[in-house]
């Protein structure tokens, strides 16, 4: 595993900041003009990624009307919808690309797409763009995985519905190009997703089976899923967003509005840094606790050779005196010199 993978300058993995990935899809709702202002506001998120998605629907699908070419009609968001005709709805135009790129680059954003199709691939190449994602879908398409993994650029690899199998089939693919820059997402494909069917603990079960960055690409509605999902080892996620859910569109049930996001940064960043390291004892922000841990102290004036007891002799804050469990030992023992109350009991009293 590549411990640190640099995505248009952004360094990802354990050690860095959690990448966050702001994945605009087709919130842009047919206007250009919405689609960069969704970029202006993932830029002053804080978010280091925007992700659009490449394809048409004569790419993704094909224009007929039969029963598999169509949603069920249970789907909680598109009810009986035709692929072709959400694929229309939902596609960014690539002559957008351009100008959201540039923009985006401008902001200080990385911008990049999933590709869906060679196509796609040789159009998202003209741009130079600094990495490719696998849709959870796409998947099997291991021919497709090998051509975004050929370009020699990071591939983020998403696994919605995938079995370990199927993973690391596309894993295997990206990595015979030599391609090493591989970051596995994990993911539940439903939108949006029931949180008790994210299954956040196989994210570490990933890393260790594949030897691969894993992080998350969540469609579950707010940020507890993302901030326990960096807790359990995330170095990227991956969130739908958009300016506001009541405008509608085809994904802002389940996407996060501008104030969200920018909480999702604070507080996977938060996250990351509470991980530390795997060391059990006093940190550093604590020594000056350390100073009033509690220890025995003369309680009150005494003579020499008066006897030790629970009265004169207690166990309380700062530390200094012996440790309040070997009272015992020193109970009823006769003091060595006069004491004055305050002084920390220590051997040499007695």
């Amino acid at each position: 595993m590549k411990d640190t993978i640099e995505i248009g300058g952004v360094p990802v993995g354990p050690e860095h900041q959690p990448f966050v990935i702001a994945e605009m899809s087709g919130n842009h709702n047919g206007d250009l003009e919405r689609a960069k202002d969704i970029v202006r506001a993932v830029a002053e998120s804080g978010a280091q990624a925007l992700k659009l998605q490449t394809y048409t629907a004569d790419t993704m699908t094909l224009d007929v009307d039969l029963p598999a070419f169509r949603l069920p009609v249970e789907h909680e968001l598109w009810s009986s919808a035709r692929l072709y005709d959400l694929y229309e709805e939902a596609h960014t135009p690539w002559a957008w690309h351009e100008p959201i790129f540039e923009l985006a680059s401008s902001l200080g954003l990385v911008a990049f797409s999933s590709a869906f199709d060679p196509t796609a691939i040789d159009f998202l190449e003209k741009l130079n763009v600094p990495a490719y994602k696998v849709a959870s879908n796409e998947i099997g398409d291991l021919p497709l995985v090998q051509g975004m993994a050929e370009t020699g650029k990071p591939i983020i690899i998403s696994t919605g519905s995938a079995t370990l199998t199927d993973i690391d089939a596309a894993v295997r693919a990206a990595r015979a190009t030599g391609n090493e820059q591989i970051i596995v997402l994990s993911c539940t494909a439903s939108y949006p997703a029931p949180p008790e069917q994210s299954n956040l603990r196989a994210i570490p079960v990933l890393r260790d089976a594949l030897d691969v960055q894993v992080g998350l690409s969540d469609h579950t509605m707010g940020i507890g899923a993302a901030i326990a999902a960096v807790a359990l080892g995330a170095t990227v996620i991956e969130k739908h967003v958009t300016l506001k859910r009541v405008d509608g569109g085809i994904d802002s049930a389940f996407s996060l509005e501008p104030w969200e996001l920018e909480s999702l940064v604070e507080n996977t960043r938060v996250a990351q840094l509470a991980l530390g390291k795997p060391v059990i004892g006093p940190k550093e922000a604590e020594q000056n606790v350390l100073r009033f841990r509690r220890s025995l102290y003369v309680t009150q004036d005494v003579r020499a050779g008066d006897q030790i007891t629970r009265s004169n002799v207690r166990s309380v804050r700062p530390a200094g005196g012996l440790a309040p469990h070997l009272f015992p030992e020193v109970e009823g023992r006769s003091f060595r010199t006069d004491v004055t109350a305050g002084t920390p009991f220590t051997w040499d009293l007695l």
